[in-house]
């Protein structure tokens, strides 16, 4: 039974990685010959896909926008295999108590990001979509922290972006009234995947049957996780200890629907995401160039039946 490291996408594990666990829970992956381990990354290590490049992972969940990087800038021999998520998952945040109404509203005043090229060019398009003026923009560099509504009403910031509307926004005691979510989707913001999950090409190319016998047993994880939610919720407590049960559960019926596309499907890369988001990206200068986009993903190892 080969053993298998799979790399989650953040720094502990989030109701976003419930499909992997229920599978493994529910011994699928061992009834399919193999021995699955789910890993999370030492930032001092770097993010999944360093761990990818060397090797010490064989799976890992990753914005489609680093690995359209490190192919372009590295010609990293790394490739997407499926889709985790279907929607954007970020959004700008404020509360109610800074008079900010909309994203236009956001010049001259200042928001926490993690001021990457693709976070800076995000933040001005989203002000510029509504109207506003992102040169008046003041940037609040929150470097991997994610800043919740009760350091807004604390003074740090007026706004944040980079917070996921199902996970990062729903933590914090300011009653639900008094903030303000905005999923970036939904003001304008380039449709893309906000994870996908890959492999190197090494892998793929040697051990073909081996990724599609993984793809196969996550969807099936995956599937499970969003029908059967209360049985997902007692199983993702054992490995997100620390969090509230209501912060989880909610956190699960909002991300549960973009694990599949609009067909049903779960796992389908949609290259009419990818090619368009490739090319703001480049066109944003956070990405080289947007030649290569369309090599970045398969699906040919997916069952895609809905």
């Amino acid at each position: 039974m080969p053993h298998i490291r799979v790399m989650l996408d953040y720094f502990h594990p989030w109701p976003n990685s419930a499909g992997l666990y229920v599978a493994r829970a529910r011994r699928w992956y061992a009834e399919a010959g193999l021995d699955v381990e789910l890993v999370v990354q030492d930032p001092g290590r770097g993010d999944t896909l360093e761990y990818l490049a060397r090797g010490e992972v064989d799976f890992g969940i990753f914005p489609p926008n680093r690995l359209l990087a490190r192919r372009a800038e590295h010609g990293q021999p790394l490739i997407a295999v499926a889709a985790i998520n279907h929607r954007g998952l970020e959004a700008i945040q404020t509360t109610t108590s800074t008079g900010i109404t909309r994203p236009r509203e956001l010049a001259g005043r200042r928001i926490a990001f993690n001021p990457t090229p693709r976070g800076r060019a995000m933040v001005r398009h989203l002000v510029a979509a509504d109207g506003g003026d992102p040169d008046a923009v003041i940037g609040v560099d929150a470097g991997a922290r994610e800043l919740t509504v009760d350091d807004i009403v604390a003074g740090e910031a007026d706004a944040t972006f980079g917070n996921y509307w199902s996970w990062d926004a729903l933590r914090g005691d300011l009653p639900e009234e008094q903030r303000l979510t905005w999923p970036v989707d939904e003001i304008g913001a380039p449709s893309y995947h906000s994870y996908l999950l890959g492999t190197s090409e090494t892998l793929l190319d040697q051990h073909p049957t081996l990724v599609r016998d993984f793809l196969a047993v996550t969807a099936r994880g995956y599937t499970a996780a969003a029908q059967e939610a209360d049985a997902t919720l007692e199983l993702l407590e054992r490995v997100i200890p620390y969090f509230p049960r209501p912060l989880i559960a909610r956190s699960l019926a909002l991300i549960a629907p973009t694990w599949t596309d609009a067909d049903g499907r779960w796992g389908v890369i949609d290259e009419g995401r990818m090619g368009p988001y490739a090319h703001w990206l480049a066109e944003n200068g956070a990405l080289p160039d947007d030649r290569d986009w369309a090599k970045s993903f398969t699906n040919g190892l997916l069952d895609v039946a809905t």
